[in-house]
């Protein structure tokens, strides 16, 4: 008997019933869940283990194998949901980030500009996934007011912040801030149920690593502790809110 891969046990934990939210009586089948889906599952592990190698490397100069197993380890995940029949938004918005992570690897100016476009792209293409989900109610909003508050004190601060921080970025910068809460905001709308349960989590860490980026880039002067450990926050934060929308929307 084949033992179940660790996916299907994650996912069994996130939803012992795996009922799909938008049919309540139907059973939620998952890439991981299927054993006739090798390929889905191999680029998966291999995306996996480029994500955990460039943990190693996320602090190291920029190179063409730093940028390049980066990149990978988001553009797998892209081409898993491709072979799986995964939402073509969710594809897009995975290879926008794909394409930032290249980008904002380089570490020029005029890279980070790039890979901010790339990046607030893929953010916009999360929110019509989201709102374009069958099981997505708007009305979801209201009842958790207090989260939505949230999210825009958090905008209010980070931008209040980062204007006189900015420079030449200012204008990319503050208009990023507002796409990716509303990111979080359009995840709000879809049922903290099943794997659907996963887009929040996974929203609230992007957001978190975006954020503590800003931190590091924009507001720690040159040299300061904290420089030692941001690198190693932001990456299993980002790759994990990646990895929690492609295991919960495919």
């Amino acid at each position: 008997m084949r033992a179940p891969s660790v996916s299907v046990l994650l996912l069994n934990i996130a939803s012992p019933a795996r009922k799909s939210p938008c049919s309540p009586g139907a059973a939620h089948v998952n890439w991981a869940q299927r054993p006739e889906d090798p390929v889905s599952q191999t680029l998966f592990w291999i995306a996996a283990a480029c994500a955990l190698a460039y943990l190693a490397m996320t602090a190291r100069p920029a190179s063409l194998m730093r940028s390049a197993v980066k990149t990978a380890s988001v553009a797998l995940l892209a081409l898993m949901v491709l072979v799986s029949g995964g939402p073509v938004l969710l594809v897009l918005a995975l290879a926008l980030c794909a394409l930032g992570d290249w980008l904002l690897s380089r570490e020029t100016e005029a890279t980070f500009m790039a890979g901010v476009g790339a990046f607030a792209a893929g953010h916009l293409a999360y929110v019509a996934l989201f709102l374009t989900h069958p099981a997505s109610d708007t009305g979801q909003l209201a009842a958790q007011w207090p989260l939505v508050a949230g999210l825009a004190a958090l905008g209010l601060v980070m931008a209040s912040l980062l204007a006189p921080r900015a420079g030449d970025l200012k204008g990319p910068v503050l208009a990023y801030v507002p796409i990716i809460l509303g990111m979080g905001l359009a995840a709000l709308t879809l049922p903290q149920a099943g794997v659907l349960a996963w887009v929040l989590p996974a929203a609230a860490a992007f957001i978190a690593s975006d954020m503590i980026l800003a931190t590091e880039k924009f507001l720690l002067p040159p040299g300061h502790p904290a420089l030692r450990l941001t690198p190693y926050l932001v990456w299993p934060l980002y790759w994990g809110a990646q990895m929690g929308f492609a295991l919960a929307l495919t």
